[in-house]
C-alpha cells in the first residue's frame, strides 16, 4: 500500500515539477512582454536625455522632466555641477574624478533610473534623474563578437546553474512527495494493523493517530466500533454462560421432581402388599413433584412469554392506592398464619395509574412469597407507597435476614435463589424475581433492590403516574 501510493505522489509531483517549470520560462516571457507594454508609458522613457538636450546646456528645458517628478543635472569637463534643476541626488557643487566615476559605475544599483549622455561639442555630461518605480534587473546579452571561449565558459556557467536549479526542484518534488504520502499511508498502515488484529480476534484493539484532520474522524470511528464489537462479543459470551447456567438449572429443577415421580410410580407398581397410608403417601409425593414441576413449566412459559414481541399488557386507568390496599387485605390472612406481623402505610389521596391490574398483582405476591419463605417466622414485613417526581413509589421491606451481598447484583436473574443449595423444600423456582420486574418494566416502571445499612430487604416497584 505504502509503496504505491508514494509511487502514485511521486507521479502527481513529477507533473507538479515539469509545470513549475514551464511556468517559470512564461513567467519570464511574460514580464519581458509587460516590460515592452508599459515602456512607452513611463516618465524615464518619455523625457530621455537625448530628447532634450542641447549644445548649449542653459537652452535645454527642464519643465516636463521637473513636473513628472525628476530632475536634470549638467557636469562640465571641470567635474562641476553648472546646471540643476528638479531631482538632485548629486548633492555637490563639484565632484573629484574619482567621485563621478563612482557615480557613472554605481548609478545601476541606486534607487533611481539615470540617463546619461555626453555632449561633445558643449563639453559636459547631461543627467536626467527619475525615481524608480519597480526595477527588475535581469537580462540575457548575447554579443556575437565575443571571444568563442568566454562564450563557452558562460554558456557552461549557466547550464550549470539551471542544471543545480532543476535538481534542487527535484530532490524538493521527491521529500515532498515522499512526506505527502507518509501523512497518508501512515495512519492507514495503522489502520489496517488495528483492523487485522479485529479480524484475528482480538476485540481490544484501538488506533491512536494522534491528528485532528479526517483522519480523526476515521479514527474515531474505528474505535467506536471495536468497542461495540467487544461490547457485543461480551454480550454475546456473557449470554451463552446465561444459557448454559439456564439450561443446567432447569434441568436439575425439573429432574429431581420427574425422578420421584418416576421413582414412586414404579414403587406403586411394584411394591406388594402397600398399606392403604403407604399408598397414599406415595400418590401424595408424586402429586407435590407434579404440581412443582408443572408450576416451573408455566413460570418459565410466562417469562418467555414476557420476552416475545407480542407480549402486551391490558391497561386500564387505576387508582393505585385503592388498588394496593385491596391486595394487602388479601395477604393479611397468608402472613398470619404463617406468623409474620405486617405493617402497611399507603397515602389516603386518590394516585391513578395505568395498569394491568391482573399481572401487576404478581409482582406483589412473589415479592410476599418470598418473603415468608426465607425469613422466619415474627418477621415484619411492611408495604409503603408514595409519589416521587411524577411517579408512584411502592416499597416492600422486611426485617428479616437480607439478601446475601454476593447475589445483589444478579438477583433479578432466572433461577437466581438465596438458598443456594437449591432445596425444593427451602425456596421455590428462582423465577419469580425475574418476573416480576419484566412486569414492573412492561408498565413502564421498574424493580430494583435497596441495599439496606441495618437487616433485611427492600424492594422498590416504581411506575408512571397520568
Amino acid at each position: 500500500m505504502k509503496r504505491k501510493l508514494s509511487n502514485q505522489f511521486l507521479r502527481n509531483f513529477l507533473v507538479i515539477f515539469f509545470l513549475t517549470i514551464l511556468d517559470t520560462i512564461l513567467a519570464f516571457v511574460l514580464l519581458s512582454l509587460a516590460s515592452g507594454l508599459i515602456s512607452g508609458s513611463l516618465a524615464k522613457n518619455r523625457y530621455p536625455a537625448s530628447a532634450i538636450i542641447k549644445e548649449d546646456y542653459n537652452q535645454i528645458d527642464a519643465s516636463a522632466v521637473v513636473q513628472s517628478g525628476g530632475g536634470v543635472q549638467v557636469v562640465d569637463k571641470e567635474y562641476r555641477v553648472v546646471y540643476s534643476r528638479g531631482l538632485d541626488t548629486i548633492g555637490k557643487d563639484k565632484l573629484t574624478i574619482e567621485e563621478f566615476t563612482t557615480f557613472l559605475t554605481e548609478s545601476k544599483s541606486r534607487p533611481c533610473h539615470y540617463d546619461i549622455l555626453y555632449q561633445p561639442s558643449g563639453g559636459f555630461w547631461l543627467i536626467v534623474t527619475f525615481p524608480t518605480s519597480i526595477r527588475l534587473d535581469f537580462s540575457l546579452v548575447h554579443n556575437k563578437e565575443a571571444a568563442s571561449g568566454d562564450f563557452m565558459r558562460a554558456g557552461l556557467v549557466i547550464a550549470f546553474v539551471v542544471l543545480v536549479y532543476l535538481l534542487i526542484l527535484a530532490l524538493f518534488t521527491f521529500i515532498y512527495s515522499r512526506i505527502t504520502a507518509a501523512s497518508i499511508t501512515v495512519p492507514l498502515k495503522k489502520l489496517c494493523d488495528g483492523t487485522r488484529l479485529l479480524r484475528e480476534g482480538d476485540y481490544s484493539a484501538r488506533v491512536d493517530l494522534r491528528l485532528k484532520n479526517e483522519f480523526a474522524e476515521l479514527q474515531n470511528t474505528f474505535n467506536d466500533m471495536a468497542a461495540r464489537i467487544e461490547h457485543e462479543i461480551s454480550l454475546r459470551k456473557k449470554s451463552e454462560e446465561d444459557r448454559r447456567r439456564l439450561i443446567l438449572d432447569i434441568s436439575h429443577d425439573l429432574k429431581n421432581p420427574m425422578s420421584s415421580i418416576q421413582g414412586y410410580a414404579e414403587l406403586l407398581m411394584n411394591k406388594k402388599g402397600m398399606t392403604g397410608q403407604e399408598y397414599e403417601e406415595y400418590l401424595e409425593i408424586i402429586l407435590n413433584n407434579s404440581k412443582r414441576a408443572n408450576r416451573l413449566l408455566t413460570e418459565l412459559f410466562e417469562l418467555s412469554q414476557m420476552d416475545s414481541p407480542e407480549f402486551s399488557l391490558k391497561l386500564v386507568r387505576t387508582d393505585i392506592c385503592e388498588y394496593i390496599r385491596q391486595i394487602c387485605g388479601e395477604l393479611v390472612p397468608q402472613l398470619e398464619r404463617e406468623g409474620f406481623k405486617y405493617e402497611f402505610d399507603i397515602i389516603e389521596e386518590s394516585v391513578f395509574v395505568l395498569l394491568d391490574t391482573d399481572r401487576f398483582s404478581r409482582i406483589i405476591q412473589n415479592l410476599a412469597n418470598n418473603a415468608m419463605r426465607y425469613n422466619p417466622k415474627g418477621t415484619m414485613i411492611a408495604v409503603s407507597l408514595t409519589v416521587q417526581n411524577n411517579q408512584v413509589v411502592i416499597d416492600f421491606s422486611d426485617d428479616g435476614i437480607g439478601i446475601p451481598a454476593h447475589l445483589v447484583d444478579n438477583i433479578f436473574k432466572p433461577f437466581v435463589r438465596v438458598d443456594g443449595s437449591r432445596n425444593s423444600k427451602t425456596g421455590g423456582s428462582g423465577l419469580g424475581l425475574s418476573i416480576a420486574k419484566k412486569i414492573a418494566e412492561a408498565h413502564g416502571g421498574d424493580l430494583t433492590l435497596c441495599l439496606n445499612e441495618n437487616k433485611g430487604s427492600t424492594f422498590r416497584i416504581t411506575i408512571p403516574k397520568i
